[in-house]
């Protein structure tokens, strides 16, 4: 009986627990699947296709494993040539070289410009990655 109960009690846990896709998917604004960040950093166009990586030190790299840039722990985001080209904030605010606002990610993993228009969505990955997507072209 208690085996029994340990099964059913494990089957809930999983129906309740969101995909591991479907958590990292990046979605566009009108809500279309445009590609997927997977848990251990690598991202995947909406054809499965890697397109790069963002490993557990921060290094960005691209779909050849170049490195094109960096996560600074403090949210700062580098070029190849460790340039500062951004950062996003513990908030969740972007901002580009030059300090100025240019989005927003919430807390829901919406991707904000600006203006504060939805541009897209995150869920469930970590802020500074979906900054990088959305609003870095590092190359």
């Amino acid at each position: 009986m208690k085996r029994l109960f340990a099964l059913f009690a494990a089957a809930l846990i999983l129906v309740a627990m969101p995909s591991k896709s479907e958590a990292q998917t990046i979605r566009d604004k009108y809500g279309a699947a445009v590609g997927k960040i997977e848990s251990n950093g690598v991202i995947r166009d909406k054809y499965n296709s890697q397109v790069g990586k963002i490993e557990s030190n921060g290094v960005i790299r691209d779909k050849n494993n170049s490195q094109i840039g960096k996560i600074d722990n403090d949210g700062t985001i580098r070029d190849k040539y460790n340039s500062a080209v951004g950062k996003v904030c513990s908030d969740g605010t972007v901002r580009d070289k030059y300090n100025s606002q240019i989005g927003k990610i919430d807390n829901d993993g919406t991707v904000r410009d600006k203006y504060n228009s939805s541009i897209g969505s995150a869920r469930g990955i970590p802020k500074t990655w979906a900054g990088v997507y959305f609003f870095f072209n590092l190359k």
